[in-house]
């Protein structure tokens, strides 16, 4: 048998925060929100990406932090709605996906005026994925 060991809160609290910084590192790097070496970016970073990326990041932290039920069955909610993040937030003519559906006009004539919208579905779905995942159950007989 196979001994789970309860973690302290601050353990719980300092995993969240480095899953937190794993996750805003995949977000960052290569949308070049965060200047780097490693990706470039064809139009400059939007206000609302900002904002896009810091909410995501907070409930990314709420995630790991609070505590979920048991064989929670939506681990794989999360990673979708944060993949839906990163095509929100990166560069419209740099996403080859987008430029070989749509092209380079289509990048920036149809693709870039969703994306804020992208953005705030994926922050909202994350929300209420949060929301499904720590709300109290009823109990069942």
């Amino acid at each position: 048998m196979r001994e789970e060991t309860q973690r302290t809160p601050l353990q719980g609290y300092l995993r969240a925060l480095l899953l937190t910084l794993g996750v805003g590192l995949f977000l960052v790097l290569p949308t070049d929100i965060l200047p780097n070496p490693i990706f470039s970016r064809e139009v400059p970073v939007r206000w609302w990406e900002y904002l896009a990326v810091g909410a995501t990041l907070i409930l990314t932290f709420l995630w790991f932090a609070l505590p979920a039920a048991p064989k929670d069955p939506q681990a794989g909610r999360f990673a979708t709605i944060i993949g839906a993040t990163l095509f929100a937030v990166a560069c419209p003519v740099c996403n080859k996906i987008v430029l070989l559906l749509l092209g380079t006009s289509g990048a920036l004539g149809l693709w870039a005026p969703a994306q804020p919208y992208i953005a705030a579905i994926a922050v909202a779905a994350l929300a209420l994925a949060l929301w499904l995942r720590v709300r109290p159950r009823p109990l069942s007989l």
